[in-house]
């Protein structure tokens, strides 16, 4: 009769943890827009473009001020956000070429990914858009911890044909798939379908649009006009003719359509009384592109900052982030601490209810109490690298060095977020201990790779 309670007692005791644990663990939805400025959306102070599911989103949770990519590129920044680690420890520090993204290892296979460690934990696990790092045999969503995934392999295929320089890019699996539709809509509907079939298990949907990317000439097929693409119901929004030829138009119908999107993903979690525990996160793989060798149609913001895609300033690396997790952070609050993409991967495995993996060096830290308690960032620096350009940020002080024979910059970000005025002839012991912080860096993660 003992034995025979005990083992009543123990299966109870089982069940309950059991339950305590499924109950604490949060579903996550993490959406990863392309190449949108700070300046791009209306909860930043875009006084145009029209972005009410994500302006509400924002208002529902957290607002980050200063969120940081760690690089300036699609493909690395996706390397960053999905192992925690600097793409100069993980492997991943440059642009994928045409080539490289059809049939290229890209992220080394040594890197264990975030929908790794949740699916060992019995979460479902899906990606809807675009990937980017890698289609090799072994490189592909499904092979690296996603049980589905539907979206364009590589960094920018045709909004309606898919095609990316010459071929199809739109992938079911790991096979090309001929689908209908707007790629924005595709992504959004195949992950509100995903939440849909998983609301009774916890679930992981990574959902990497890739709007609102540069339409690429290359990807067009003879005969398409080269213009931004979105559904005709997006241009009347805002009362413009579907066929205008004015970038601004289209670029704003492509925010809206994208945002349309987004507030899809959200409904889905609200028809299935998800919301209240699901962590959502959007943000911005990296800056708009900017500059002298600013293409004909793009005409994104990365306002009020300096620069874009594929340099150190701040619109190259300070993006959009906005967070809700009810329960866990307060609605309406805006952060203004400096955290980076890496952090959301430690953020999610805490939504998970995992903790950091000891294994490796992961360079994200849990921003819980920045982001819940106003506490400090818990990075000394951030340090920005692409190519041969380097960086860092510390507290108020930014280093940059844009060229790979440049003299090394200094901006005061709390008195000049704009980065106008250079002060390294000013404080040349601080750039001397920033440059010898940053040196110091790039030694240990290049030797841990």
């Amino acid at each position: 009769m003992p034995l025979r309670f005990g083992t009543l007692a123990l299966v109870f005791f089982l069940g309950a943890f059991a339950h305590v644990r499924a109950t604490t663990r949060s579903n996550i939805v993490l959406i990863y827009i392309d190449n949108v400025g700070w300046g791009d959306l209306a909860c930043y102070g875009n006084p145009v473009t029209k972005t009410p599911n994500i302006d509400r989103l924002a208002s529902q949770g957290v607002r980050l001020t200063d969120f940081y990519v760690p690089t300036s590129s699609c493909s690395p920044s996706r390397g960053a956000l999905l192992t925690g680690r600097y793409p100069e420890r993980n492997g991943l520090a440059h642009q994928l070429s045409v080539e490289e993204n059809r049939t290229g290892i890209g992220l080394p296979h040594r890197e264990k990914l975030l929908p790794e460690y949740l699916k060992e934990q019995g979460f479902a696990t899906g990606a809807f858009g675009k990937w980017n790092v890698g289609f090799a045999e072994g490189s592909r969503p499904t092979d690296r911890g996603f049980d589905e995934y539907i979206g364009c392999i590589s960094g920018n295929c045709d909004y309606f044909t898919y095609s990316y320089n010459g071929r199809l890019d739109m992938h079911a699996g790991t096979e090309p798939a001929n689908l209908e539709g707007y790629t924005t809509d595709i992504f959004a509907d195949a992950a509100s379908d995903f939440i849909r079939r998983n609301a009774d298990s916890p679930f992981f949907a990574y959902v990497p649009f890739n709007a609102a990317h540069y339409p690429n000439p290359r990807n067009k097929a003879p005969g398409q006009p080269f213009r931004w693409q979105a559904p005709e119901e997006f241009f009347r929004v805002y009362g413009y003719d579907p066929d205008t030829t004015e970038p601004e138009h289209g670029y704003r119908a492509v925010m809206t359509a994208l945002d349309a999107g987004v507030g899809r993903i959200l409904e889905e979690l609200d028809r299935h009384g998800l919301a209240e525990r699901t962590l959502v996160i959007l943000a911005s793989d990296n800056g708009a592109w900017i500059g002298p060798r600013r293409p004909a149609l793009e005409v994104a913001s990365n306002a009020p900052f300096r620069d874009g895609r594929t340099s150190l300033y701040e619109g190259g690396v300070r993006t959009p982030c906005v967070l809700r997790w009810p329960g866990r952070l307060s609605a309406g609050t805006v952060v203004r601490e400096p955290l980076v993409n890496m952090d959301l991967f430690v953020l999610a495995l805490r939504a998970a209810g995992l903790s950091v993996p000891t294994d490796r060096a992961i360079d994200g830290r849990d921003p819980m109490a920045a982001l819940r308690d106003g506490a400090p960032s818990p990075h000394r620096n951030i340090f920005l690298q692409y190519r041969n350009l380097s960086g860092l940020r510390q507290g108020r002080w930014k280093l940059v060095r844009p060229a790979p024979d440049a003299a090394a910059e200094l901006y005061d970000l709390e008195l000049d977020f704009a980065e106008s005025t250079d002060l390294a002839a000013s404080r040349p012991e601080l750039v001397r201990q920033l440059w010898g912080e940053f040196k110091s860096w790039l030694v240990s993660v290049q030797q841990d790779k």
